[in-house]
Order: structure tokens, then sequence, then C-alpha cells
């Protein structure tokens, strides 16, 4: 590769022009000078050498280093020639001769002064307009390194919508998926109100059968049936919210009556599997800021795999217990404790995986799912091994800032 051409520092700014215009300069500067000075030579004393001066000046700035030495020289020559007694000739009385070398030393410290000033200007020029370059160069990086960030930048957006996306239809598909399993105790939780309807609606057409009627008896037999139905109403209302595909919407939820729905809900298939449920629950537990359906969908998961972990279990009594406590972080803390099969060491870290399952009928979705929603809400969700039998499946939830304890 061919090496770009550097030139002495001193030549550095007079090289664009021609050696032999600088040093033709260099001669006609002088050769200026001396005209100059032999025609004022009446108005200007012996030392009054300005002319001279005025070409070193010259030569130097714009020939160089070495024009302008060669400027010096030739002025030096032509002061002692012209000017210096005896004049016409080369030698130098004893009494000029002081005279003579101040001259030429002063011309060479202009000389020099003049090239060294040149010389550092257009180095600095140099520095400039490469500092200039460089500076444009990287802009132009910049500006497309920039671009191709807001590029990628707009790429992971589109990719953590779509994910995002896909993970709501996903936990949507896990809650029609469960559909089956909970049908039992959707049919126990609608069957009970509206037997009570039914029930207090005969006990309503018996009193004002009566004579006279019993208008007291039937009044409260009314006011049954309006509660009955508003609890069937109820009823059916948190199951289409379960499995409906409606956005989030997190408002206040005191999670001990979302406990208390869950397990409601889940009654029948529990006394299916013959588990005994029981709750210990905190009686000032801090309200949450949640959506209630995903945290009603976190606890069914929670309770149905604790129903399947209790599943193989012969030797001891099945049992499931909830609780629910306010930890030192002023967290709202929930614990589902089984006596079941426990969890195999080597499965611990993975039981939240995405279709990671052991079941030989398991989708691997249902913890998956379960901890993104308590991420998404601010807590953890994490498992542990009981020191006797079981699992404890585990989250907090940060409690509401106007939430007292």
């Amino acid at each position: 590769m061919l090496k770009k051409l550097t030139l002495p520092m001193e030549d550095a700014g007079a090289a664009r022009k021609p050696a032999v215009f600088r040093y033709g300069l260099a001669l006609a500067l002088v050769a200026v000078a001396l005209g100059l000075t032999q025609l004022l030579q009446n108005a200007v004393s012996l030392t009054g050498y300005i002319f001279f001066y005025t070409a070193v000046v010259a030569g130097s700035w714009f020939g160089g280093r070495w024009p302008g030495a060669l400027t010096v020289i030739l002025s030096a020559l032509a002061v002692e020639y012209f000017f210096m007694p005896p004049i016409h000739t080369f030698g130098i009385h004893r009494e000029f001769l002081p005279v003579f070398i101040e001259f030429a030393l002063t011309s060479a410290v202009i000389a020099w002064f003049s090239a060294w000033r040149r010389d550092a200007e257009a180095a600095l020029e140099r520095a400039r307009n490469g500092l200039q370059a460089r500076v444009e160069e990287q802009t132009a990086e910049l500006r497309k390194t920039n671009a191709h960030l807001i590029a990628e930048m707009a790429e992971r957006k589109r990719a953590e919508d779509a994910y995002y996306e896909a993970q709501a239809e996903l936990s949507r598909v896990s809650r029609l998926s469960a559909l089956g399993t909970l049908a039992a105790s959707i049919s126990h939780e609608v069957n009970q109100p509206l037997a009570a309807v039914v029930t207090n609606a005969d006990a309503c057409a018996m009193w004002l059968a009566n004579n006279p009627p019993n208008l007291d008896e039937a009044r409260s037999a009314v006011d049954a049936i309006a509660r009955e139905g508003t609890r069937a109403s109820d009823v059916v209302r948190r199951i289409r919210a379960m499995f409906s595909k409606g956005a989030p919407e997190r408002t206040a939820v005191n999670l001990n009556d979302l406990i208390g729905e869950v397990v409601a809900l889940m009654h029948t298939e529990l006394s299916k599997n013959d588990i005994a449920l029981r709750t210990e629950l905190a009686r000032e537990l801090p309200s949450v800021t949640a959506d209630r359906v995903q945290l009603q969908q976190v606890l069914v998961n929670l309770l149905q795999n604790g129903i399947e972990a209790l599943s193989a279990v012969t030797d001891r009594p099945r049992r499931i217990v909830i609780s629910s406590e306010a930890n030192t972080d002023g967290e709202a803390l929930i614990a589902v404790r089984d006596s079941g099969v426990g969890i195999d060491p080597k499965d611990q870290k993975r039981i939240f995986n995405a279709f990671f399952t052991t079941k030989p009928q398991g989708m691997g979705m249902g913890l998956s799912i379960s901890h993104s929603i308590i991420e998404a809400h601010g807590g953890r969700l994490w498992a542990g091994k009981n020191s006797d039998y079981g699992t404890t499946l585990q989250f907090t939830i940060p409690a509401r800032h106007d939430a007292a304890p």
C-alpha cells in the first residue's frame, strides 16, 4: 500500500508552491528591498534597514524556512556590500562590525520566528481540517448506528407486542382448558342458589295460599328468592369473566374474599378427590391492586396443581392448606401447601418453564402462566419443599399504597 508523503515541518506550509517560485520570491524581495533602500538612503539612516527586515519576514512567511534563510543571507550581503563602509566591497570597518552582526542576527531571528509562526498556523489548520473530517466521519457513523438502533428497537417492540399478545391468548386458552375440570363445580355453584330459589318460591306460594295469607312469611320468602337469584347471577358473572377475552382491568382486590370465591368454585373437585381443604387467613391483610380474574386463575392453577399432586397419595390424609399474611416488606403473601408427593429436586428450577410438565396429560402451562401473571403484578411466585410431605407454592403481591395493614 502506498503511504502518504509527509513533508518536513518547516516546508509544510510552503509545499504547495513550486521551489523555483519560492526561491525566486526570496531574490525578488531582496532586490526590491535593496532598490527601495538605495532610493531612500538620504532619508533613511544606516541602521534603518526596514525594507530588508520586511523582505526577510515576507520571504520566510511566503517561502518557508529555506527561502527565508536565503533572504537573510542575501539581505546581509546586500547591506554589507552597498551600505557598510567600505562600500562596494565585502570588507567591513571594525567600527561597523557590531551593526552588521546585529542586523544579521536580528534578520535570522525574524526569519526563524516568521517561518515557525507560519508552520504553526499551517499545522493548526491541518489539524483543524483533520479534526473536522474525523468529526464528520464519526457523525455519519453515529447517524448510521442510530438508524440501526431505531430499526432494532422498532423490531424488538413488534416482537414484544407479539409475545404479549400470544401470552394473553395462551392464558385464555389455558383458562378454557380448565373448563372441563371446573364443570362440576360450576354446576354445583349454580344449582345451590337455583334450588334455594325454587324452595323459597314454593314456601311463598304456600304462605299466600293460607287463609288469611301469611304476608310476613311470604315477604321473607320473596326476599330470600331475591338474594339467591343475585347469588346465582354473581356466580354466572364470575364464571363468564374468568373465561372471557376482555382486557385486564386492575382494581382493589381483597385477597381473602378472592380465596373464598376460588375455594367455593373448587369445592366439588376437592370433594371428588377426597381432599380436605383448610384456610388460615390473616384478619388484617392489606388489599392489593390487581386484575381479579387473573388472580383467580392463579389460585385455581395452584389448587389444581395441589389436587394433581395428591392423586397418587394413599398412605396419609390428603390435605391442602391455603394461608394469607402480610410479610415484612409490606406485601400480601398467599401460600398453597399440599401433602402430596412433592417436587423432584432436579425439576424444581424448571416447573415454571413453559410446556414443562411431569403429568402424562398435562399441558405444562398452568404454572408458567401463573408465574407471568404474578410478575406482571410486581410480585414473585416460587415453590418450596415441605419439611414433611408435599410442596408449598406461594406468591406475593405488593399492597396498595393507600391500604392500611
